[in-house]
């Protein structure tokens, strides 16, 4: 299974939004066909996620370097059948390049975030909009700062990517990447009221509404997943 963490090259991370529970299902069964027969050179995982709270999927990619990447955007099948297969069943693509810069987990789960089926995690990835001179700042208050969180009940971990580049984005943007033990667990840490939260809680929140220029959710359970041997052997 796919393990995570700051030691990593590059974490590509594809965000398809869709309007309809049967197109999810067929970005799904998509998704599905071409990680199975995925040989692409430096690819090393993915790791497909179904949305939750809004209709979409997530695939959550490791690869080897940026070149691997571009050489596979630049493929013939991926301009012209991969991606306008897609855009049949989306209402928005957003191809994200990413480095994981923060990898924060309950010391019961080791040192390296790992992303699998069978963990039941409820799944929580937010992007965030930030300008160029506070893209560090953001995520120093999506990581560090937020070390209260393994305080909170069913919260397992979370990663932080920073922005590289991107696909149906503008500008830089920061990831949150956070497993939840489910979606009561998470429902009951977000209504929270405000009198209710502590102040480390309250000061983290008050900076990201201060750097963050935007911010889009969506809540997922992965669903299937698939290593390259080299992925395997290391």
């Amino acid at each position: 299974m796919p393990y995570v963490s700051t030691e990593d090259n590059l974490t590509v991370l594809n965000l398809f939004s869709t309007d309809a529970p049967e197109k999810q299902e067929s970005l799904l069964q998509a998704m599905r066909e071409i990680v199975d027969a995925a040989a692409y050179p430096g690819w090393l995982s993915s790791t497909v996620h179904s949305g939750v709270d809004l209709y979409g999927t997530a695939n959550f990619i490791q690869w080897r370097s940026g070149e691997d990447l571009e050489a596979r955007y630049a493929g013939e099948e991926f301009k012209h059948r991969t991606l306008p297969l897609f855009g049949e069943m989306t209402t928005e693509i957003r191809l994200l390049q990413n480095k994981v810069v923060f990898s924060q987990l309950q010391p019961s789960l080791g040192d390296r975030a790992e992303i699998a089926p069978d963990r039941n995690d409820y799944t929580v990835i937010d992007v965030h909009g930030v300008a160029d001179t506070d893209q560090a700042a953001l995520i120093e208050a999506l990581g560090p700062e937020q070390e209260w969180l393994l305080q909170i009940p069913g919260y397992r971990s979370h990663l932080v990517l920073q922005g590289l580049a991107a696909r149906g984005v503008d500008g830089l943007f920061v990831v949150s990447y956070a497993q939840w033990e489910s979606k009561e667990s998470y429902d009951a840490f977000r209504n929270v009221p405000e009198a209710e939260k502590s102040p480390e809680r309250q000061k983290t929140e008050a900076r990201l509404a201060a750097l963050a220029t935007w911010t889009t959710s969506n809540t997922y359970r992965v669903v299937h997943t698939r290593a390259s041997s080299v992925a395997e052997s290391v």
